[in-house]
């Protein structure tokens, strides 16, 4: 990412902080780059397993230029998928969790290195995008079926 998109990217993820400038330092002197942010403001997240989200997020790349922020774990068990604010209250899935107003993520900074709780592997640009919850639920039926298919055949 370009030094403006990752500035542009802090003070998005900053932004939801009670204390943004303490968000900034927090991201900059913690030897993890992380730091804990509230969803359900820009934002809400879908957490799925990673053996679901990572083929979903293979089809989200085809169906969308550039799909919105994904972190995941450091083992790669988990994926979460950014989505707009109010989503993680209204999802029915299963295997699926939402982490929406009233909770926490651990973020870390969108323009370093990973060293430890959470790893972008798609970035936010600093511009707002999201994914989309529709396509994101056509992209895990797509997944979960084309599992299914290899398990049988």
């Amino acid at each position: 990412m370009a030094g403006a998109e990752v500035k542009a990217a802090v003070e998005w993820l900053a932004s939801v902080a009670p204390d943004p400038d303490a968000c900034r330092w927090e991201w900059e002197r913690n030897p993890r780059g992380v730091a804990l942010l509230p969803a359900g403001q820009r934002w809400d997240v879908l957490i799925l397993p990673g053996e679901l989200g990572h083929p979903a997020l293979d089809v989200l790349t085809r169906l969308v230029d550039r799909p919105g922020p994904v972190l995941s774990d450091p083992g790669e068990a988990r994926m979460g998928f950014f989505v707009a604010p109010g989503t993680a209250g209204r999802w029915v899935g299963t295997g699926v969790r939402g982490a929406g107003q009233g909770t926490w993520i651990v973020v870390p900074h969108p323009g370093r290195e990973a060293t430890g709780a959470a790893r972008w592997l798609i970035p936010p640009d600093g511009s707002g995008t999201l994914n989309d919850a529709a396509l994101l639920e056509l992209a895990m039926h797509e997944a979960a079926a084309a599992r299914a298919g290899m398990r049988e055949g």
